[in-house]
């Protein structure tokens, strides 16, 4: 005992779940102390007795050589007295309290795993369940914390004695990796017909029939079930679109490695980091002039969403069917993904005619992750399975807990306590009880997950949004009303670690003012406690109102009603049954109320570029204006920035439709005014922040909104600013669109309440 110590020492961090404890045991037994290590509801708790020295090359161990899955956010260490035990043991999980332990995303299959999947010899091999410490399901099957079998839907799965072998021997792989089974203990895969009778035979054998004949087939993934069709068959993949009602959205395509994916697309260093990385997100990537999928993959598009197998049942499925296949969402229109089996075969068994599923439950259901490439790095547009819920941090500390409920398009909620702010995953549209009844559940189940009962309620200020009457029914909170362009802002901050103030610019499609008015093209001088407009695009009257945001040509009829004469123009002579009612309802004012959305003046500008009138997606005519854009065309149309009595200005978005008509009546092509326009609007965001500037001395700039998941845009307009010395904040761990609005008005919430505060109302 003499000159020995003995420390409790906790770790906090995502360290449950991803070999943390297997690891401990591992490093204290070559160190030779004795000791023990466990889970409880907050993380990993460890006692060591040993030398000092060696005591403390353990706790630098902990804090700099962790495993790979782990991410240690603190190590803390205090004596105790030494007991003078022998050995070291991994001791059962505790959970007195409320759960406050982090849990591991999803994880890819990992290399390990991959092997003795190929591997004739193993016991393992061609098992679609394969996992061990290092990878597979985590979140999506995790029912409680602290994360232990017993509290995943794995519970049911009594382990063989093989796997119960592995799991307590120290030297395995799988030592106390809580999925740990195989075929003779763990789930096994099935084939149910469209009579949902099992097809006997190999599964996966089966499931390669169908594809090659064309067929639908359903396949229960890690977070719900998805839709598959060999993309290289225009019949199969129009099939699909009819069935599923998606007219023109694009499709996901999975293809087997990085081989493949060059195929199809260019595929940089970043990207193919991206695609082998361990999240396995959806990456949007520039597409091949020669790429072998069908047309109805992703009608007219320059890109395609290139995903690799993250899941065993991927990678045994891409090997029976060599050639692409397109992996959609287990949906219809715009429902949530079907992730219950009895659910999945109700609502899919008019879209599918066979379903590869298998008998382990999912408890959360959990889209496939979006990004794109940026800069060579990632740009997020859905952060779902594979990033959550990887917490992210805040600047300023949440002293009560907060719930941000987001806004009502492409659906997110925050729950942050302290300096961690838990962004859920996709949840979808609030637009149906399916979507809401997901999001209130989710709510819930994180509350339960992580311990944090929310005594703050953040909200947008549009009084329809489901989000927002969820938010106005709750009792016994304080309320804290976010303006939408306000959280975009505060959204990117929290992003960057920044507090602000900056010159915010927030561009997207529409977002309720304090003025009653629908925002949308705004700079703003923003901190994350407050905000004051500085400027914003010219209101114009938004015809029929949300049919406007359907018909992209009733805002091209807005404009030109301001402007210009819309006789000859192709887009006046396409709705021409309508075209004067609409112009005539937008001079008037008369159901049209008046956005300054710069979303709306991209649907414009589409309508009269591109043809599209009307749109069965959301932000299609944007998209499609963008794919079309000439890369090395410079011109830039100009846009007046006009002075206002009371300090702020208004950008004139007519001066870039009047431009626009100009050269479309002249001799230059869709491809090049598509340039200039984007250009123009581009050199509209560095004069207005050169305004702002001039008036605050402001030199930090923060871009958010749906506008900027643009690259072509978001790629010229960083430039400018830049060039004039600008310092740009931009999004990498968030969505610059709406899904990043829940993690903004988080983080306002904590900047402006206290202990004591009772919430106050947006600016």
């Amino acid at each position: 005992m003499r000159g020995r110590v003995r420390a409790e020492i906790r770790v906090d961090g995502v360290v449950q779940g991803v070999g943390f404890r297997p690891f401990v045991h591992r490093l204290a037994t070559r160190l030779g102390l004795c000791g023990l290590v466990g889970n409880d509801e907050r993380g990993v708790l460890i006692e060591v007795e040993g030398l000092p020295l060696t005591v403390a090359e353990f706790v630098e161990a902990l804090r700099h050589r962790p495993p790979p899955l782990a991410i240690v956010h603190r190590v803390t260490a205090r004596r105790i007295p030494p007991v003078g035990e022998t050995g070291f043991r991994i001791s059962p999980s505790t959970g007195a309290g409320r759960g406050r332990a982090l849990i591991s995303p999803d994880v890819a299959t990992c290399a390990d795993c991959l092997r003795e999947l190929w591997d004739p010899a193993d016991r393992r091999y061609g098992y679609a369940f394969i996992n061990c410490t290092a990878c597979g399901p985590r979140f999506t099957i995790v029912r409680a914390s602290p994360y232990d079998r017993a509290a995943t839907t794995m519970a049911a799965f009594e382990m063989c004695v093989a796997c119960a072998a592995e799991y307590h021997d120290p030297a395995s792989r799988r030592f106390h990796a809580q999925p740990v089974c195989c075929p003779d203990c763990g789930p096994r895969l099935r084939l149910v017909g469209g009579s949902q009778r099992e097809i006997s035979g190999n599964p996966l054998e089966g499931a390669a029939r169908v594809l090659a004949r064309g067929g639908v087939l359903a396949v229960k993934g890690v977070g719900g079930y998805h839709l598959a069709v060999r993309a290289d068959l225009e019949a199969a993949v129009a099939a699909l679109r009819g069935r599923k009602h998606r007219e023109d959205r694009p499709f996901a395509v999975m293809v087997a490695d990085v081989t493949a994916a060059r195929l199809l697309c260019r595929v940089g260093a970043e990207a193919e980091r991206l695609l082998g990385g361990r999240r396995r997100p959806i990456v949007l990537l520039p597409r091949r002039p020669d790429a072998g999928v069908a047309p109805s993959v992703a009608p007219g598009a320059r890109t395609l969403g290139i995903m690799l197998p993250y899941s065993p049942v991927h990678h045994l499925l891409l090997r029976r069917v060599p050639q692409p296949i397109v992996l959609t969402s287990g949906n219809v229109s715009d429902e949530p993904i079907a992730y219950r089996d009895e659910d999945a075969l109700a609502r899919l068994g008019h879209v599918a005619d066979a379903f590869l599923t298998h008998d382990r439950p999912i408890h959360t259901r959990t889209d496939d992750s979006v990004v794109r490439v940026f800069r060579r790095r990632e740009l997020p547009i859905r952060r779902s399975r594979g990033y959550v819920p990887q917490p992210l941090p805040l600047v300023r500390e949440a002293l009560r807990p907060v719930l941000g409920c987001g806004a009502e398009l492409k659906h997110t909620f925050c729950l942050a306590h302290g300096l961690r702010a838990f962004v859920s995953h996709h949840v979808g549209d609030l637009e149906n009880h399916e979507t809401l009844r997901s999001f209130v559940e989710g709510v819930a189940h994180f509350q339960r997950l992580f311990g944090v009962r929310a005594e703050v309620v953040a909200h947008d200020l549009h009084p329809e949004y489901l989000s927002t009457k969820y938010a106005l029914g709750r009792e016994g909170v304080s309320l804290v009303g976010v303006q939408h362009h306000h959280a975009h802002i505060a959204s990117c901050l929290a992003d960057n670690g920044a507090a602000g103030p900056v010159i915010g610019v927030a561009f997207d499609g529409l977002g309720y003012g304090p003025d009653g008015t629908l925002w949308g093209g705004e700079f703003l001088v923003a901190d994350l406690a407050g905000f004051e407009r500085a400027g914003h695009l010219a209101p114009v009257p938004m015809p029929g109102g949300a049919a406007a945001v359907r018909q992209p040509w009733r805002m091209a009829a807005s404009y030109l009603a301001a402007g210009p004469h819309a006789r000859g123009l192709g887009v006046r002579e396409r709705n021409a049954a309508q075209w004067d009612a609409v112009a005539a309802m937008a001079a008037r004012g008369v159901n049209a109320p008046l956005t300054s959305s710069v979303g709306r003046l991209f649907d414009a500008v589409s309508s009269l570029v591109t043809g599209r009138d009307r749109v069965t997606y959301e932000g299609q005519a944007a998209v499609e204006l963008e794919q079309i854009a000439a890369a090395g065309e410079r011109g830039a149309y100009p846009s007046r920035l006009l002075d206002r009595p009371d300090g702020t200005f208004v950008a004139s978005g007519l001066d870039l439709v009047e431009a626009v008509l100009e050269d479309l009546g002249g001799s230059a092509e869709a491809p090049v005014v598509a340039a200039r326009f984007h250009n123009g609007v581009a050199r509209l965001v560095a004069d207005g922040c050169g305004r702002v500037r001039e008036r605050t001395g402001l030199g930090t700039v923060a871009l958010s909104g749906g506008v900027f998941q643009n690259v072509f845009l978001l790629e010229r307009a960083t430039t400018l600013l830049e060039e004039r010395g600008f310092t740009v904040l931009l999004h990498s761990h968030v969505p610059p669109n709406d899904a990043g609005i829940s993690l903004g008005q988080a983080a306002v919430a904590a900047a402006r309440t206290g202990p004591g505060d009772r919430g106050t109302a947006a600016p």
